[in-house]
């Protein structure tokens, strides 16, 4: 049996549009030990969403009260909505050996780092070039021309932040970077200091030799 080990909170972003939701869909399809991190937020449900498994829809007033009372490890205003990340659920699966993915902006990556440094491992998703940030923005078509038109000019900002990550990836094809993704995740939770358990198991080998 493996040692136990500590789950890893593994941080995606990338500008709207780079790839970075369906690398996350991917990523949990093949990896079972691997849990969506559910965040809260004040935003509408778009069709096809369900409440309680891609977001909490809360109002305004109970997303502040949560605030409030320090229950999101860190929290954002993205396009005039507010998105938290609860605290509770997150440590609770960390402690179970579980790891936590995580679709957030450079600012929440910048938030988790400083609230749980050592249990972090962010990545960043670059597109392939604006071209082509900006057709898969057009195909998508969940957003009204106006937003799309927000999300591009975010970009160049989001970019910005690239240097601040451990990992960056360029997207140019899903299968590669799923790839990629699998193999930073893989080589981050053999690290000596997520494996709990590896001192008595180095103690229990010597003591059979």
């Amino acid at each position: 049996m493996d040692p136990a080990r500590r789950g890893l909170m593994l941080v995606l972003s990338s500008p709207s549009g780079a790839g970075k939701t369906t690398l996350a869909r991917r990523l949990l399809e093949e990896e079972p030990s691997v849990e969506m991190s559910v965040s809260y937020t004040t935003r509408k449900k778009r069709r096809g969403e369900v409440a309680g498994k891609d977001y909490h829809f809360v109002d305004h007033d109970t997303f502040t009260k949560m605030r409030e009372q320090e229950e999101f490890l860190e929290w954002a205003v993205v396009f005039d909505n507010l998105y938290g990340t609860p605290r509770k659920a997150v440590e609770g699966a960390l402690a179970k050996g579980r790891d936590v993915l995580f679709d957030v902006d450079w600012q929440g990556a910048a938030k988790l780092r400083d609230e749980a440094k050592g249990d972090v491992v962010t990545v960043f998703i670059l597109p392939p070039s604006g071209k082509a940030l900006e057709e898969r923005l057009n195909v998508r078509a969940e957003d009204p021309p106006e937003i799309v038109r927000r999300r591009m000019l975010s970009a160049s900002s989001e970019i910005q932040h690239w240097d601040k990550y451990d990992y960056v990836i360029v997207n140019y094809d899903v299968e590669h970077s799923l790839r990629a993704v699998r193999a930073i995740l893989a080589a981050e939770r053999l690290r000596q200091s997520r494996q709990t358990g590896l001192k008595d198991f180095v103690q229990g080998l010597l003591a059979e030799l």
